[in-house]
């Protein structure tokens, strides 16, 4: 069964045309299945895989202390291949077209204060390549709540400084357009102007922000330089890129901002997914009116 993930990953890529990154999951959920099929028949033969075999995985999966999220993005990878499977007649059932989506308890975002985001952009140092680069970074995260993956692919033609905008490719490449603000901009033309070439940009280099090497930063970079700063700024090492997306969306509907707005910036393709930035900040409230409030 191994031999048909690989077959299964292309036809994700070509067929429904997920991205890298969603198919590297697929592939990894895929693999640990078969590792736990090995374990427990030493056969690899899909035709013989049962309703039973997913379901004791799940279980298997669960007593090991895996997240819900990751429950649920594993049984997704599991159906999707079996309806694979069957489409292209290699099994004649679908053992697990009966099984249905496991429910998730809705978990909310990880949200900074405000004064932990000030703390957070005033990291960086002023007057040092990286460190103006990096102010950039942050500046514009905070701004635009763009993904870790826009952030970095972000083309040089995408600051479109004469209208403060910047175009950002999403999810299924879907051209969006962000406000970046004043202060984001003002970030931006620091370090393109006084850090930018400092990194040597290897020749047609067209990425926004670049690596030591002159190339173009990658996720991983742009998260390292994230946790950085969230050290020295006392934020603990959890701090991820999506926290500042979902500060940056919570501040927003804090602040007055229309939902349908904010989700527009955040490239949500479904007003639910945005939604949850309400229930933030109706925890928000609750909070207050629990401490102020004399008969809460």
């Amino acid at each position: 069964m191994t031999s048909l993930i690989s077959p299964f990953i292309d036809y994700l890529a070509f067929e429904r045309g997920l991205a890298k990154h969603t198919r590297a999951a697929y592939a990894s959920d895929l693999v640990r299945f078969t590792d736990f099929l090995a374990r427990r028949h030493h056969c690899l033969d899909a035709s013989a895989v049962t309703t039973d075999d997913i379901l004791s995985f799940q279980e298997a999966e669960k007593q090991a202390g895996m997240a819900d999220s990751t429950l649920a993005r594993r049984l997704v990878s599991i159906k999707g291949f079996f309806a694979y499977l069957r489409a292209e007649n290699i099994i004649t059932v679908n053992v697990a077209h009966a099984i249905g989506a496991r429910r998730q308890g809705r978990t909310l975002p990880h949200v900074l204060s405000q004064s932990q985001v000030e703390a957070l952009l005033n990291a960086p140092s002023s007057t040092t390549r990286d460190g103006i680069r990096d102010r950039a970074i942050l500046e514009l995260f905070y701004a635009s709540g763009l993904r870790v993956s826009e952030l970095a692919g972000l083309p040089l033609d995408g600051l479109r400084f004469d209208e403060a905008l910047v175009r950002c490719f999403g999810k299924g490449s879907k051209m969006r357009l962000v406000p970046m603000g004043a202060t984001a901009e003002a970030a931006l033309k620091h370090y393109l102007a006084a850090s930018r070439p400092k990194y040597v940009p290897c020749p047609g280099e067209q990425h926004v922000f670049l690596n030591p090497r002159g190339g173009g930063l990658s996720r991983v970079g742009v998260w390292g330089i994230l946790k950085r700063h969230a050290r020295q700024a006392g934020l603990g090492d959890d701090v991820s890129p999506h926290w500042l997306r979902h500060s940056f969306a919570t501040h927003m509907l804090g602040n007055g901002a229309p939902i349908r707005i904010i989700q527009e910036m955040l490239g949500h393709a479904n007003i639910g997914t945005t939604q949850i930035y309400t229930h933030v900040d109706s925890a928000r409230l609750h909070d207050i009116h629990e401490r102020f409030h004399p008969r809460s």
